[in-house]
Order: structure tokens, then sequence, then C-alpha cells
């Protein structure tokens, strides 16, 4: 049986790419990224941005998103990247989809791609999660250990059933930033605030991962769900820092990227 062509002519090709920097802030950080997509699709339809799309029976808008965080986790530094039929201000762009999304899945930033691919730039990301009933004595403590080892292995289920995963190798660096060792006042809570800089590794080490770990190595134990969020990812410096992705996008004079 002959293959069936779709009908009508082909849909126009992408004349710019632009590589998008958004949030996920308060409960937002509870839509999954499969919400995220729908309503982003949503979004770039109400804000008329002259997407591209793909060819065949079923087109789709050209989207493609990098590294998006677990559910329940905020960010500051999630990225993705759209293909435009016509060529559009970035700065435009970004205020047209901002306005309509929700408050909370905040557009940060737009530019114009330049060359190479933006996936391949994220080689780690840093994130700083609380931990409530843990003290920062006990959490150092804890670092400590978790350090001291060259590989801990950390079970999670996965589309093809329950793994290993060793949760130690892809940390860079681990540090409390901050909290408090005893409560402050009525209604306050003893809570630290650990920052780790994770390798991006396939599968990726979560913050659940890290917390696990930490649990089991070290008997960390909070008493409610610890709150995470990812501040940044990118490429690693020289010093292991994690660099902006989009730097070397906003330095690029051209206006179109086909």
């Amino acid at each position: 049986m002959a293959r069936r062509v779709p009908e009508g002519p082909p849909p126009p090709p992408t004349v710019q790419r632009l590589r998008v920097r958004y949030a996920k802030r308060g409960r937002l950080r509870f839509t999954s990224h499969r919400d995220f997509a729908r309503a982003f699709e949503r979004a770039l339809r109400r804000a008329e941005i002259p997407m591209a799309y793909s060819a065949g029976f079923s087109p789709h808008p050209k989207i493609s998103y990098v590294g998006a965080a677990p559910t329940g986790v905020a960010s500051e530094a999630e990225y993705l990247e759209i293909g435009l039929a016509r060529a559009s201000e970035p700065e435009t762009v970004r205020a047209a989809i901002d306005a309509v999304l929700p408050d909370g899945l905040d557009i940060v930033e737009v530019v114009v791609a330049g060359p190479g691919s933006l996936a391949e730039r994220m080689a780690a990301s840093w994130w700083r999660i609380e931990l409530p009933g843990v003290g920062t004595a006990t959490l150092r403590a804890a670092i400590e250990i978790f350090l001291s080892r060259n590989e801990i292995g950390v079970e999670r289920m996965t589309k093809n059933g329950r793994r290993v995963l060793d949760a130690r190798s892809p940390v860079l660096r681990m540090d409390v930033a901050g909290g408090t060792d005893a409560a402050s006042g009525a209604g306050s809570e003893v809570r630290a605030i650990l920052e780790v800089v994770v390798r991006q590794v396939t599968p990726t080490v979560r913050p659940d991962d890290v917390i696990a770990a930490l649990r089991d190595v070290a008997g960390l134990a909070p008493t409610g769900p610890p709150v995470a969020a990812r501040l940044a990812q990118g490429p690693l410096d020289d010093a292991g820092e994690i660099t902006d992705p989009l730097v070397d996008d906003r330095s690029n004079p051209t206006t179109t990227s086909p």
C-alpha cells in the first residue's frame, strides 16, 4: 500500500530560533513537565507567536525542552528553544508569552539562538534544598560523611523498574548555606539549607536522590518534605563554577538564526 502524502503546502521553514529561560515559582513548582508543555503551547497560540511547525499529518510547533526540573521542585533556570516562521524581536516575544502564562510560570529571558546545541551546554545544576527539622550542625556532619564516600547507591523507580544509581560521584560541591540549630521563636522551626552542585549524568541525579543518600549514609531525617529549587544550570568553568548558558547567544549580533 502506497504511503499517503499530507495534502496542502508544506509548513513555512524556520527562519529564527529563540532560546528561552523560564522559572517555576511558588505553587507552580508542582506543575509537571507535561502540564507545563501544554500551558506553554496554549500561551504561544494566545500570544500569536509566529511558530514554525513540523511537517506531516500531525504538525507540532517546533519546541525543544532542555533538562526540565522534577515535579514539585521550583526553578529559576529552566530552558527551551522555539523555532519561528517569522523573525521577531526577542523581548517582544518574552513579554507576549509571559503576559498569558499564569503567575509562577514566568518567562525570564529570550535571546536569539547562536550556533551549537543548548542541551550540550548543560553540564551541571546548582540546587538549594531546605531541610525542615534538621539543624546546621547535623547537616554539616552528614555532609562530611557523604563527601568521604567514593560511591553511594540509592534506589529509584524508573519506567524500566527499580534501579540503583550512584548519587555521590556526580556531586561536585555540597555546602551548608544557612539555617538554624534551634527554633528562634513561636511558630519557627529548626531548618538547615543545603546547596549542592551536581554534574548532569544519565540518569540525572535529582535533589531527592541526594537527600536519600544523606539519609542512608548519615541518618539525616528531615521532619517534613524538603523544599528544593534549582538556582542555575549550565556549563562549568575551569574552577568548577556554573556559568550562564546563554552568554554566547547574547553576544551573537544577528537577529535571525535559521
